[in-house]
């Protein structure tokens, strides 16, 4: 069978090209990771009717439904809008499929729905990121971590935000245990130390993870209610030079780092090299200079004043001889 395909649109609508030429596989995107039963129920329907029974999970936590003929896929297109619409993937007409790639999922830890380290839900947060950003096709990575451990590996990304934790002290319950001091020497930067038997916190040596809190044993040490990040940027993997993402931003608040992130797509539509098939944001960030990224990104945004930030950042990763 021959087959007029267009194949930059059908990439762009999330089916791979594959090794097998006849055959294509569906990558669905689960903001935030989270899905319910019922829905990988329709997606094992769609692998048993359309694929070859066969079901990846993708390292941005999502699916590839493998083994696809090149002609079902109008009828895959149908059969998962409604996973689509219950994901709440954004898109403009789920039964078209994806208008914009779907692979670049925003990924995210569990959180604090299960983790007791968690600082928020990262799934709320993360589908939040969802709406404001999709549909697009820029080559963006966002990832979601609940606290400094860093499960989601979110410093592999374009952005990846850390949960933080302001902690709070009530003397009156403080029965100078020193547990809070062992803690945080043992597990995280030692930002807290015992003076004349009361706990002292080093703010510019914390990092908001919250070890104090869970393990003071007369809850003298608490968690803020209010939210923190630590936004880190422009983090990659790849050919040329991979790095880890490097901090630019702490005691940041969401809705700070959701209008970043869209203005960064303004910074990039600006600038992006189209005649590359397609050109992740640190280079063009390398190629323009970190001011001119910080100009575009910052408009119109408002930092809380207990926010801190750096006027400057840089990035080292791997050199390839011969390569700048």
């Amino acid at each position: 069978m021959t087959l007029d395909i267009n194949i930059k649109n059908i990439k762009k609508n999330a089916y791979r090209i594959c090794k097998n030429k006849e055959e294509t596989a569906l990558r669905v995107r689960v903001p935030g990771g989270e899905i319910t039963g019922d829905l990988i129920e329709i997606v094992s329907k769609i692998a048993n009717t359309y694929g070859d029974g066969r079901i990846h999970l993708t390292t941005r936590q999502g699916f590839e439904i493998l083994g696809i003929k090149w002609e079902d896929i109008d009828k895959v297109n149908l059969m998962v809008a409604p996973l689509m619409d219950k994901l709440e993937i954004n898109h403009v007409d789920a039964n078209a499929g994806y208008p914009a790639a779907g692979t670049r999922n925003i990924a995210a830890c569990i959180g604090n729905k299960v983790c007791l380290k968690a600082q928020y839900n990262t799934t709320e947060f993360a589908k939040k990121i969802e709406k404001s950003i999709f549909p697009h096709d820029f080559h963006f990575k966002v990832a979601l971590t609940g606290c400094p451990n860093d499960c989601q590996k979110v410093r592999s990304n374009d952005f990846g935000i850390i949960g933080m934790t302001l902690p709070k002290l009530d003397i009156s319950k403080c029965v100078s245990c020193g547990r809070c001091e062992k803690k945080c020497k043992g597990l995280s930067t030692g930002a807290i130390k015992m003076v004349n038997y009361k706990p002292q916190r080093d703010h510019d040596r914390c990092i908001g993870c919250g070890e104090c809190a869970l393990n003071c044993p007369t809850s003298a040490w608490t968690r803020d209610a209010e939210k923190y990040y630590r936004l880190a940027i422009m983090g990659r993997t790849g050919k040329r030079n991979p790095r880890l993402a490097e901090d630019w931003i702490i005691w940041a608040d969401e809705a700070s780092i959701i209008k970043i992130i869209k203005n960064t797509y303004d910074y990039v539509d600006k600038y992006i090299d189209r005649s590359l098939p397609k050109e992740h944001i640190g280079y063009i960030v390398d190629r323009t200079g970190f001011m001119e990224f910080k100009k575009w990104a910052l408009k119109d945004v408002d930092l809380p004043e207990y926010s801190v930030m750096k006027n400057n950042v840089y990035w080292s990763g791997m050199k390839y001889p011969g390569i700048k």
